[in-house]
This record gives C-alpha cells, structure tokens and sequence, in this order.
C-alpha cells in the first residue's frame, strides 16, 4: 500500500472511531453522521507523523464501511469483544473512546480480509496512542489479537 493511501486510511481509522463515539453517544443517525463527517471532518486531519505536520484527507469510501459496519453489527462485534474480556470485565466498564477504538478494530478484522491481521492491530493501536497512554493501547492489542486469533484463523 502506498504511504499516501495509507496515511489517507489511517485518518479514516481516526475519523471513525470518533463518528462511533458520536453515535454512541449523541445518538446521531448514520446518514447525517456521515454527511457531517463528510462535509467538515475528513479533509485535512493532520499527519503527526510527517515531520512538518501536513494535512491528509481520509479515504472516505473506507471511512464509511468501518462506520457502517461497526454500526450494522455492533450486537456481534460486542459480544466477540466482550468473550475477549478479562471475567472480572465488562464491556459497559470500558471507557467510551476504548470502546470505539475496539469495536472499529474487531469489524476490521471481522469484514475486511484486503487488511491484513497486523495493520488492523497496529493501526488501532496507534489510533490508542492518540487518547490513551500506553498501557492502554498495549490492552487495545491484546484485545484485538484476540478476536483476530477467534476470527482469522
């Protein structure tokens, strides 16, 4: 994959994990989450790791299949994520951005076989890094090399 398309996909990852926190917590249905999105948020996220902070615009069309997917199958993707959980966890313990982060990462690797079991992990735990310390992105890692090990065999 080329660098372009790939920090275009990694702004895509960014972007989706925060329309399913709007979602989630807004309640904001999917066609104006996507409109909103679309109009205001996706061009120009910055790059944090181009040396001089350029802009990348997400890849929209992968930016809408993580959102809707997440969303379409987010009873499953909860389930798979929750059999992934320590016994003393619950899903509804999670932080709110943690569980976004996750459930973006599961349908990933649920849904899109065009990405490898690495990038998916990797990707989201960069997306961790950007909320969270690293502790908890290294719990982004385990969870989802969990649910790759249940799906991806």
């Amino acid at each position: 994959m080329s660098g372009g398309r790939s920090r275009a996909r990694a702004a895509a990852r960014l972007a989706a994990v925060q329309a399913l926190y709007q979602h989630d917590m807004e309640g904001t249905l999917l066609a104006p989450l996507l409109d909103e999105f679309h109009r205001h948020r996706l061009g120009g996220l910055i790059d944090d790791e181009v040396d001089d902070s350029q802009y990348v615009d997400a890849e929209v069309k992968f930016f809408d299949d993580v959102v809707k997917g997440a969303i379409a199958r987010r009873d499953e993707i909860d389930d798979l994520i929750a059999s992934k959980l320590a016994d003393s966890w619950k899903i509804e313990r999670l932080d709110k951005t943690m569980l976004q982060i996750l459930r973006a990462g599961s349908y990933e690797i649920l849904a899109r076989p065009d990405v490898s079991t690495g990038t998916a992990i990797s990707e989201y735990v960069d997306v961790a890094h950007a909320f969270f310390e690293a502790r908890e992105a290294k719990f982004v890692n385990g969870v989802l090399d969990a649910v790759a090990k249940a799906v991806r065999s």
